[in-house]
């Protein structure tokens, strides 16, 4: 019988080691390595077989496989998830504490229970817990069904009576191959690996929700993500309405696609105008605001980048971005220092995209320097003006991808007027009979042309 033995496991990146360590190698988090048990497997040897049935394949012989996608009944959701819900996938949602993970999966098993048989496995709440959030948001249905258990062995059996499947949540359910308590990282990994190999070999669909840690990310091992199909992270003030959900990993669509949601009484609804939501009524007429369409993934949003000056108390200058790098505000404001003569040296300089946007992109960095110096020569931007384009150390204005579909977004949404990278204007000629289109090469003539003198 082989000797159950303890090791330590870092509860962030999952490194083991023999013995306590105060910080971790491989992380470099102090006080994140807890003792589990393990015991060891009885080593099998086999020479010159394979131990399964599985082979390997020639290129040509491999079968295509065609997904099937369902809805979800939130169009807002099937765009995240590249365009609806793909039969035996596993989707991880990540989020805060109530910003609303559960609802939004309530909402859906309740959709999908139309036509299909879904499982809900509440290990944290109560099945009259979720049947009183069901009544809230008037959802009723004989074919979903609620479970209360937290041993995933003893809920197995009940996974092969359904299609779909919402684990609520991975880190508190546990299964009695490993000793440790739920939650842990062996715990987490050995979960996510048994649902995983449910889902392909029956072909089930699990919803996983996911905690998140103080850093904002999820809890637990990388191997969680790196095992699911789907990752999406909910992200939204408590004491806000409006919420947007990420997708950062997706094996059958966009990385970059975003949701727009508004929580109210009665459920979670994705909004398809959502123009207000990343534009202020008041641009145009205070300094320092600038609009630019930012490309997420399969659709366009026009996003206000403001910003605010303040001469420095102190010997070294703040710079406070919100939804922008903040090493790239860093170099874009060295480039208008030293290439447009702008004394940005001993400002304060505080910047937010509208709505809680995240522009990862480097289309936003023209829009960025448009704002900084509306900002510090306080004069406003007209506000049927946007503005796009990447930003070199030189101080050229670099071509973006997707010019024409930017620009199409810009007329849709009324704007008059469009700054762009002149090597883009041969693919938006096509709009210049629309709207008026200003082609610039250097970060000093998309000055002049917005601020005029």
């Amino acid at each position: 019988m082989a000797k159950s033995t303890t090791q330590f496991v870092c509860n962030e990146c999952g490194y083991a080691s023999p013995k306590w360590l105060g910080r971790c190698p491989d992380c470099g988090k102090f006080n994140t390595l807890i003792e589990e048990a393990v015991a060891p497997a009885a080593s099998v040897k086999t020479k010159g077989a394979f131990r399964s049935n599985a082979r390997p394949l020639p290129l040509s012989q491999v079968v295509y496989e065609k997904y099937e996608r369902v809805s979800s009944g939130i169009p807002e959701l099937d765009v995240v998830l590249g365009g609806g819900i793909v039969r035996g996938s596993l989707v991880l949602v990540g989020g805060d504490p109530g910003v609303g993970k559960s609802t939004l999966l309530t909402q859906v098993s309740a959709h999908l229970a139309k036509a299909h048989k879904v499982l809900y496995l509440s290990a944290e709440e109560s099945c009259s817990q979720v049947k009183l959030r069901c009544e809230r948001l008037g959802l009723n249905s004989d074919n979903l069904l609620l479970l209360n258990e937290t041993n995933l062995d003893d809920a197995e059996p009940a996974f092969y009576e359904a299609e779909y499947v919402v684990i609520d949540s991975i880190q508190a359910v546990y299964t009695d191959a490993l000793s440790s308590s739920s939650g842990s990282v062996g715990q987490v990994r050995e979960c996510a690996s048994k649902l995983m190999r449910i889902a392909k070999s029956r072909g089930i669909t699990f919803f996983i929700v996911g905690h998140v840690t103080k850093e904002g990310t999820l809890a637990g091992p990388k191997v969680l993500e790196h095992i699911m199909d789907a990752v999406l992270y909910f992200e939204g003030e408590r004491t806000e309405n409006f919420k947007i959900l990420r997708a950062v990993k997706n094996r059958f669509g966009s990385v970059q696609e975003v949701g727009v949601f508004e929580m109210t009484g009665e459920g979670i609804y994705g909004l398809s105008d959502y123009s207000s939501l990343f534009l202020s009524d008041m641009r145009g007429e205070a300094a320092g605001a600038a609009v630019t369409p930012s490309e997420t993934g399969n659709r366009c949003m026009m996003v206000e980048i403001q910003t605010l000056m303040c001469k420095t108390a102190y010997g070294l200058p703040r710079r406070m971005p919100l939804g922008v790098d903040f090493n790239r505000l860093a170099v874009l404001i060295a480039v208008l220092e030293k290439r447009c003569g702008l004394p940005l040296g001993t400002q304060d300089i505080y910047l937010n995209a509208m709505g809680g946007m995240k522009l990862n992109e480097p289309s936003a960095d023209l829009a960025v320097c448009a704002a900084l110096a509306s900002a510090e020569k306080m004069r406003p931007i007209d506000r049927f003006t946007a503005v796009f384009g990447e930003v070199g150390l030189t101080g050229e204005v670099r071509g973006v991808n997707f010019a024409d579909k930017r620009v199409n977004e810009c007329l849709k949404m009324g704007f008059k007027r469009v700054v762009l990278p002149a090597k883009n204007m041969k693919s938006c000629e096509k709009f210049k009979d629309k709207i008026e289109l200003v082609p610039v090469s250097f970060v000093s003539q998309m000055i002049k042309a917005v601020l005029p003198n």
